[in-house]
């Protein structure tokens, strides 16, 4: 049920408007997402590799083939993410907190399998200086 909510209000958002601060830019990047915190006595969960489907200089939205990683899902309270973004011929290492998860159906978005579409909201510190003058040299 909480999956149809989100759907909802997703769809509300496009059809009122988006109440966004930071304008968000349609932009498909290369994203490698990690746990920052790993379970204390878990072995390291790895990572999972997707792409971004918007971003700003407050938050990403990114498309991944799977929620959780060695048992422990990237959504909940109190998770932190590490996210190793490429732009262009360098990386951003980010940090940001999950705020919202979508399933995508097969086929949505670009995937040819089902996945899901995550909203992160990017924390102060990392390399989000480069990710801001990114998003800037795409507005000329």
């Amino acid at each position: 049920m909480p999956e149809r909510l989100r759907t909802i209000a997703s769809r509300l958002r496009e059809l009122v408007g988006n109440r966004r601060r930071a304008p968000r830019r349609r932009v498909r990047l290369a994203v490698f997402v990690s746990l920052l915190d790993p379970a204390p006595g878990a072995p390291p969960a790895g990572g999972v590799a997707g792409h971004t489907r918007d971003a700003s200089e407050s938050g990403l939205g990114v498309v991944l083939p799977a929620i959780h990683l060695g048992g422990r899902y990237l959504v909940g309270e109190g998770v932190t993410l590490r996210l190793t973004l490429k732009l262009g011929d360098t990386s951003a290492r980010l940090y940001g907190t999950p705020v919202r998860y979508e399933r995508l159906d097969e086929g949505q978005d670009g995937q040819p399998h089902p996945g899901f579409l995550l909203g992160i909201r990017l924390h102060e510190d990392g390399d989000r200086a480069m990710l801001s003058d990114y998003l800037r040299s795409l507005k000329k």
